[in-house]
């Protein structure tokens, strides 16, 4: 009996972020041995895959349950770790134009959050995927932490010199995601509140 692709495990998209999970961790090991160039370049490729196994999915019927559990599993690995490992490098500057380890904490507790509230509503048998606010949050995300690592490859280079363009991109992107974390983390709640109101009471 031929399977159906959308009860298959070992298809391109599960596999993307598969690999996503394992180049976040050489993300993270790149940034602690102080080689930002090379975090620069594996956190553009890693998050590329992102865009890569959702249009795989949803072009090819290759949606599974499996992939729906470990393809934001991967972002939030990738988005949370790199902005933890940020904060911690010293050479990140600790004014708030820069990536503190609040908005770490923050973007990690925002995520979380969401991860309980949409297993909660599923299990009870409601459909609560990821909206508009939600998939722009993890473009700003990706953007800041990109420009945070790049920010460290200038500030630890031979001329320690940061370019103004770069300075301001790190700036704007971190607040935008800070805001968009906020506003989005919110909109789920309300959401997930208006969600459960309308489920029949289980006995």
């Amino acid at each position: 009996m031929t399977e159906n692709s959308s009860s298959q495990i070992f298809n391109v998209p599960n596999t993307l972020s598969t690999f996503r999970l394992l180049f976040s961790v050489g993300v993270f090991a790149c940034i602690a041995r102080g080689d930002f160039m090379a975090a620069f370049i594996l956190f553009l490729v890693t998050a590329l895959t992102d865009k890569l196994d959702g249009w795989w999915a949803r072009k090819y019927n290759q949606v599974t349950q499996l992939g729906r559990m470990l393809d934001p599993f991967a972002d939030k690995i990738l988005i949370c770790g790199t902005f933890i490992m940020l904060a911690a490098v010293p050479e990140m500057p600790k004014e708030l134009w820069a990536i503190q380890s609040w908005m770490a904490v923050l973007i990690m507790g925002r995520e979380m959050l969401v991860t309980a509230i949409r297993g909660f509503i599923e299990q009870r048998g409601g459909n609560f995927s990821a909206n508009w606010s939600g998939k722009l949050k993890m473009v700003f995300q990706c953007v800041a932490a990109a420009a945070g690592i790049l920010y460290l490859v200038y500030v630890t280079g031979e001329t320690k010199t940061v370019p103004g363009w770069l300075s301001w991109t790190l700036t704007i992107s971190v607040w935008v995601t800070i805001l968009s974390t906020i506003q989005s983390g919110l909109e789920y709640i309300f959401k997930a509140i208006s969600m459960i109101k309308q489920m029949p009471e289980k006995n």
